[in-house]
């Protein structure tokens, strides 16, 4: 499923994401890169180490941890530090899966699900697309500043290349509770459904049903 998240970073947030950008320490993104995709790789990446890297990377997995969306659609088990990556001119990404393991020795996640958080707005650079490929054929994401979106780490994607300006993002992955992706979406939805119910109707039959359901669900197909 891919869905987008409208406004998980604030103008405020924003701004002191774009105060911390003017002292980051960038490097090649093929550092990062797996085997398979050194060679389709073409950006930089944020040293880990420097504060720009510390201050936006935890302000971004919290907003997204916080976030009611994220976490019906994704039921994260773990989610991985922010990948913060630039494309300028000339830069791209092939089309690739991502390592379906991530992580160090010490701390292997499975990447179910994708995330990417925008951060430059789509007025101040050319290309730079994330095409998808999805069910239902591909599709081209190029949203506002602050939004994210979210899609499963098994689909073959790419970043066409910037030709004018950067194109600055997020990458994250998580690890859901619940591995498989039809399994999820059939949560997530029930979980909307769960919602409003409690909203309109909480002491209806019909709510407390749908809420056991969604509960022996999540118990049935749940990973932990």
């Amino acid at each position: 499923m891919q869905s987008e998240i409208t406004n998980l970073l604030s103008q405020a947030d924003l701004e002191s994401i774009r105060a911390s950008l003017g002292n980051a320490i960038w490097q090649s993104g093929s550092q990062s890169a797996g085997a398979h995709a050194r060679d389709k790789k073409s950006n930089e990446e944020m040293d880990q180490t420097c504060k720009s890297w510390i201050e936006i990377n935890q302000r971004v997995v919290s907003k997204l941890y916080a976030h009611p969306v994220f976490q019906s659609m994704v039921l994260p088990a773990k989610v991985s530090a922010a990948f913060i990556s630039r494309c300028q001119p000339g830069m791209f990404y092939g089309q690739h899966i991502d390592n379906p393991i991530m992580g160090n020795a010490k701390a292997r996640y499975r990447s179910d699900v994708a995330v990417t958080v925008f951060l430059s707005e789509p007025d101040t650079y050319d290309g730079g697309e994330l095409k998808i490929e999805s069910r239902y054929g591909p599709v081209s994401v190029k949203l506002p500043a602050g939004h994210a979106v979210v899609y499963p780490a098994s689909s073959l994607h790419e970043v066409t290349p910037v030709t004018r300006g950067q194109r600055i993002v997020c990458a994250l992955w998580a690890q859901s509770m619940v591995r498989d992706v039809q399994q999820r979406e059939i949560l997530h939805d029930l979980n909307e459904a769960r919602q409003a119910l409690n909203q309109s109707t909480p002491q209806a039959m019909v709510t407390q049903q749908i809420d056991q359901v969604y509960a022996n669900l999540l118990r049935l197909w749940a990973d932990v």
